[in-house]
Formats: C-alpha cells, structure tokens, sequence
C-alpha cells in the first residue's frame, strides 16, 4: 500500500519524498550531480520517490480491506486452532476414555473437508468472520479443492510457506484464498 503525502504534509516525522522515520534531512546534493550518484557527502543523491508498494490482494482483484479482502496471517491461524480444538474434543468423544491421539487429525481433516464443501468455511472460519474465496463463486467448493487444501494444511509447512500476498502454498495449489466476510 503506498502512502501518498499532500505537499506541506508530514506524518510521524516522515516528510513527503523522505521514507526515513524520525531523522534530520537529507543533504542535497551539489549542483550538477546527477540522480543516483555518491556526492562528497558520502551519500547517493535520490530524487526518485520512495517505491510503490503492492497492495494485498491486488493481484487477485480483492480489496485492500473490508469484507472481501485477504484475510491476515493472525486470523486464520486463531482459525486454525479452533478447528483443531474441535477436531480433538471430537476425536476424544468417540475415543474417551482414551487420548484421541491422531485420530484429532482424522476428525480435522474430515471435518474441514465437508465444512468447506458445503458451507465455504470451517467452524472455526466462521467465528472469525471469514470465508474461503474460490474460482466459482456462487457456486460450492469441488470436493477436489477441499480435499488436496486440507492435506496440504494437514501437514503444516505449506500453510507457512506464503506469497507476497501471504496466501499459503496449499490456497496456491488449490487457487483459493481466505478472505473476510465482514
């Protein structure tokens, strides 16, 4: 998201054309010095402004933020660990007095499943107000999609392993992402 200051403008000490915080000018650089190159001063001349960032999302055509934009890191691992929570209590209903061991991840991996298919969101999804975005919208998740995200999730790693608009490799591969709903 690039920040755009009106000329006269500053904000927390950062002056427009200026992306350093809190700190004294930059020294111009002498007459005849072109853009980009060390003067006595020891520094590089910069008159190009401070570069565009890419705004999440924007690659795939969603907001910067609202509902419909991508949905943050935080969030959908709290997500996650409700369903996980959910997976276990009920994996230890079905194998109490015992520990459910890996059948949580029995319990996860189907409950995910069929949330996603028919509701486009897992429960834990749900209480944090956010939804699974795919390319039919209006129409359910193929249980295809549903099944190879969920195992991807299932083993971790590639839900860290993240793009620049920090969607994880199983939303990639899978070409959903996760989204607010409100």
């Amino acid at each position: 998201m690039s920040l755009v200051f009106p000329a006269g403008n500053t904000v927390s000490g950062v002056s427009p054309g200026d992306g350093r915080r809190g700190r004294s000018p930059r020294p111009a650089a002498p007459a005849g010095t072109a853009p980009g190159r060390s003067y006595a001063g020891g520094m590089a001349a910069d008159d190009a402004p401070p570069s565009q960032q890419r705004t999440r999302g924007a690659a795939l055509g969603l907001p910067a933020d609202g509902p419909g934009s991508l949905a943050g890191f935080g969030q959908r691992s709290v997500a996650f660990l409700l369903d996980a929570f959910a997976a276990a209590l009920i994996a230890g209903l079905v194998t109490a007095p015992e520990l459910p061991r890996n059948w949580s991840l029995l319990s996860f991996g189907l409950v995910t499943v069929v949330f996603l298919v028919l509701t486009g969101q897992t429960p834990g999804m749900r209480l944090m107000g956010l939804r699974l975005a795919h390319p039919s919208p209006g129409r359910r998740l193929a249980p295809w999609r549903a099944v190879v995200r969920t195992a991807l999730l299932m083993l971790l790693l590639p839900a860290l392993v993240v793009d620049s608009d920090g969607r994880g490799l199983h939303d990639r591969l899978t070409d959903t992402a996760v989204i607010r709903e409100r």
